[in-house]
């Protein structure tokens, strides 16, 4: 008899260690893209809020990997979402003076898409 496998789900902390690892990286590497959406009313340079959000989001996947700092990692990367939500509509009114069509589209698309992966960073550590 053939039996069905399921696939595996992944722990609710795999998929933001990821996403917050392969964020912090693009920040890192690539900090252009992401000095043109630091709001303008932010002190000092946009390549410094890149540099340091990209720290705080390797930090924030690291804090998801190690179990003991898991529960820290939640609040912490709640807290970090919550502080960047400006960035995101920065780059939304951004898009609605020059942008295309479809990145229009992206970016409004984005800000309401911050509240599910609140409530994910919230829930990874239970």
């Amino acid at each position: 008899m053939i039996s069905a496998v399921s696939p595996r789900v992944p722990p609710r902390w795999v998929p933001l260690t990821v996403l917050f690892g392969a964020a912090g990286l693009a920040h890192l590497l690539r900090p252009r893209g992401f000095d043109a959406i630091v709001p303008r009313v932010l002190p000092g340079r946009a390549r410094a809020w890149t540099t340091w959000s990209g720290v705080a989001e390797l930090a924030l996947a690291a804090g998801y990997a190690v179990p003991a700092t898991r529960p820290l990692a939640c609040r912490a990367a709640v807290a970090f979402l919550l502080a960047v939500w400006p960035a995101n509509a920065q780059m939304c009114v951004d898009a609605w003076r020059t942008g295309s069509p479809a990145r229009r589209a992206v970016t409004t698309a984005r800000l309401p898409l911050q509240v599910p992966l609140l409530r994910a960073a919230w829930r990874a550590g239970s």
